[in-house]
């Protein structure tokens, strides 16, 4: 096998909660996080010398290719496996960059997935996710995919059962978000209400999806939302339009509405992008679902 092609689903978070920061500077968090069906689309092929090359349809999204966690990834991979081919990668990026849904990290999960098949490595997906820790919290999720109650530092992972079948609104305005700044300024102390994590869990046992969208929370909104009144206005344009309830995803800006009627949630999509472009705001707007490999 000399090429590979490659799916790169983007993460959600159901409820997040953050516990209490760490002397390492890191911060203990208990999250709900689902795989939905938007993809970045990637392709491998070996090569014969030992280079990684990289290229990417946004060149925004590139960058300083050394901290790239795609060719961390690769690298990481490379060495770790005295791999001695190298590998070319081509990404075509639909995944809205810096919003909340980890979208690199579910490349480089890709990229280690595929390397694994590529080089006929034999790893297992536990395997795989161990070695990931090092490169990002969310790699690991984003290597397993599903649902999942994620602890620790979002690295400790137990499968949840699957949601009932919904249709997602993804909305992402044009503003860039820092996951470091809104860590340094969530006031722990001062968060009046947690997320229902138990409740939440129980709602995806009992296949509830109305139980899901009741327990919906992120106490990163509590810095976020405020300190762009942006994210509010999308999600009562999504709640006017027949959401169940909206939540922002991860550190945000993204906001993601969850609907029953796939007509009810493009006449959404429609009304929100509208009343945005007449605000000369021009955000990414995304229908997908939730996205389980099992089921």
């Amino acid at each position: 096998m000399e090429k590979r092609n490659y799916r790169a689903r983007a993460k959600i978070n159901l409820a997040l909660d953050v516990c209490r920061r760490l002397e390492n500077g890191y911060h203990e968090v208990r999250m709900v996080m689902q795989t939905v069906d938007l993809f970045d689309e990637l392709e491998f092929k070996i090569r014969n010398d030992p280079d990684i090359i990289l290229s990417v349809d946004s060149k925004d999204y590139l960058g300083d290719l050394e901290n790239n966690l795609i060719f961390r990834a690769a690298k990481l991979m490379k060495q770790q496996y005295n791999i001695q081919h190298g590998v070319e990668i081509r990404l075509k990026k639909n995944i809205p960059v810096a919003a909340g849904m980890a979208g690199g990290s579910t490349d480089a999960a890709a990229t280690m997935l595929a390397m694994n098949e590529l080089y006929e490595l034999g790893l297992t997906r536990e395997q795989l996710m161990e070695q990931a820790v090092g490169l990002g919290a969310d790699i690991p999720f984003c290597i397993m995919g599903g649902t999942a109650l994620a602890e620790g530092i979002g690295e400790r992972l137990s499968p949840l059962a699957a949601p009932p079948k919904a249709v997602l609104l993804i909305v992402k305005p044009p503003i860039m978000v820092s996951t470091q700044w809104v860590y340094q300024h969530l006031q722990l102390n001062a968060i009046e209400r947690h997320p229902d994590i138990d409740g939440m869990v129980e709602a995806l046992a009992q296949g509830d999806l109305k139980g899901i969208t009741d327990r919906m929370e992120n106490v990163m909104e509590t810095v976020t939302e405020k300190a762009h009144p942006i994210i509010t206005d999308i999600k009562e344009m999504m709640l006017g339009n027949g959401a169940m309830n909206t939540l922002m995803s991860g550190s945000g800006p993204s906001i993601f509405g969850v609907f029953t009627e796939e007509d009810t949630v493009r006449a959404a999509a429609g009304s929100v992008d509208q009343t945005l472009k007449t605000k000369g705001i021009n955000a990414q707007v995304n229908i997908t679902g939730f996205y389980n490999r099992n089921s």
